[in-house]
Protein backbone atom coordinates (compact mmCIF):
# COMPACT_ATOMS: atom_id res chain seq x y z
CA UNK A 1 0.00 0.00 0.00
CA UNK A 2 1.43 3.33 -0.99
CA UNK A 3 2.66 6.22 1.70
CA UNK A 4 0.64 8.96 2.05
CA UNK A 5 3.56 10.94 0.29
CA UNK A 6 3.50 8.40 -2.26
CA UNK A 7 0.11 9.18 -2.80
CA UNK A 8 0.17 12.75 -2.83
CA UNK A 9 3.48 12.43 -5.15
CA UNK A 10 1.21 10.51 -7.71
CA UNK A 11 -1.85 13.00 -7.42
CA UNK A 12 0.68 15.56 -8.14
CA UNK A 13 2.15 14.35 -11.80
CA UNK A 14 -1.13 15.27 -12.83
CA UNK A 15 -2.21 18.37 -11.20
CA UNK A 16 1.47 19.39 -10.42
CA UNK A 17 0.78 23.43 -9.41
CA UNK A 18 -1.99 22.46 -6.96
CA UNK A 19 -1.67 24.35 -3.77
CA UNK A 20 -2.94 21.95 -1.35
CA UNK A 21 -1.45 18.97 -2.96
CA UNK A 22 2.16 20.47 -2.86
CA UNK A 23 1.42 21.84 1.17
CA UNK A 24 0.55 18.39 1.70
CA UNK A 25 3.37 16.90 0.61
CA UNK A 26 6.01 19.49 2.20
CA UNK A 27 4.43 18.77 5.17
CA UNK A 28 4.69 14.63 4.16
CA UNK A 29 8.78 15.48 3.77
CA UNK A 30 8.77 17.24 7.17
CA UNK A 31 7.21 13.98 9.18
CA UNK A 32 9.92 11.64 7.25
CA UNK A 33 12.79 14.19 8.61
CA UNK A 34 13.49 15.47 4.80
CA UNK A 35 13.68 19.30 6.32
CA UNK A 36 15.58 20.54 3.30
CA UNK A 37 13.17 19.16 0.89
CA UNK A 38 9.94 20.60 2.79
CA UNK A 39 11.48 23.81 3.15
CA UNK A 40 12.16 24.03 -1.01
CA UNK A 41 7.97 23.20 -1.11
CA UNK A 42 7.14 25.52 1.40
CA UNK A 43 9.48 28.63 -0.14
CA UNK A 44 7.71 27.76 -3.78
CA UNK A 45 4.33 28.07 -2.34
CA UNK A 46 5.15 31.08 -0.68
CA UNK A 47 6.60 32.37 -4.31
CA UNK A 48 3.44 31.27 -6.15
CA UNK A 49 1.57 34.35 -7.26
CA UNK A 50 -1.04 34.55 -5.16
CA UNK A 51 1.38 32.72 -2.45
CA UNK A 52 -0.10 30.38 -0.61
CA UNK A 53 -0.29 31.85 2.66
CA UNK A 54 -0.67 28.50 5.08
CA UNK A 55 2.72 27.75 3.96
CA UNK A 56 4.45 30.91 5.65
CA UNK A 57 2.95 29.75 8.95
CA UNK A 58 3.57 25.80 8.23
CA UNK A 59 7.39 26.93 7.26
CA UNK A 60 7.84 29.21 10.29
CA UNK A 61 6.41 26.31 13.00
CA UNK A 62 9.01 23.89 10.81
CA UNK A 63 11.74 25.78 11.23
CA UNK A 64 11.06 26.76 15.24
CA UNK A 65 11.36 22.65 15.74
CA UNK A 66 14.48 22.22 14.27
CA UNK A 67 16.40 25.38 15.98
CA UNK A 68 16.02 28.02 13.36
CA UNK A 69 14.34 30.04 15.58
CA UNK A 70 15.78 33.38 13.67
CA UNK A 71 15.07 32.35 9.88
CA UNK A 72 11.39 31.34 11.37
CA UNK A 73 11.33 35.01 13.28
CA UNK A 74 12.60 36.91 9.88
CA UNK A 75 9.77 34.73 7.48
CA UNK A 76 6.99 35.46 10.19
CA UNK A 77 7.64 39.07 10.39
CA UNK A 78 6.86 39.53 6.29
CA UNK A 79 4.51 37.29 5.86
CA UNK A 80 2.30 38.81 8.42
CA UNK A 81 1.84 41.93 6.47
CA UNK A 82 1.38 40.02 3.40
CA UNK A 83 -1.52 37.71 5.34
CA UNK A 84 -3.35 40.97 6.03
CA UNK A 85 -3.16 42.33 2.59
CA UNK A 86 -4.46 39.62 1.13
CA UNK A 87 -7.30 39.33 3.44
CA UNK A 88 -6.30 36.66 5.22
CA UNK A 89 -6.31 37.95 8.91
CA UNK A 90 -7.33 34.77 10.79
CA UNK A 91 -3.89 33.37 9.23
CA UNK A 92 -2.58 36.74 10.18
CA UNK A 93 -3.25 36.46 13.64
CA UNK A 94 -1.84 33.26 14.47
CA UNK A 95 1.42 34.35 12.99
CA UNK A 96 1.77 36.98 15.15
CA UNK A 97 0.93 34.75 18.41
CA UNK A 98 3.34 32.98 17.09
CA UNK A 99 5.99 35.18 16.29
CA UNK A 100 5.08 36.78 20.26
CA UNK A 101 6.00 33.10 21.78
CA UNK A 102 8.81 32.55 19.61
CA UNK A 103 9.88 35.87 21.01
CA UNK A 104 10.55 33.79 24.67
CA UNK A 105 12.91 31.31 22.60
CA UNK A 106 16.70 32.01 22.07
CA UNK A 107 17.84 31.79 19.21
Amino acid sequence: MPSRRERLEALLIDEPRDCLLRYGLAIEWEKEGQIERAWSLFQDLMRDEPPYVPAFFRAAQMLASVERVAEARALLRDAIPLARRLGDLHAAGEMSEFLAQLGRVPE
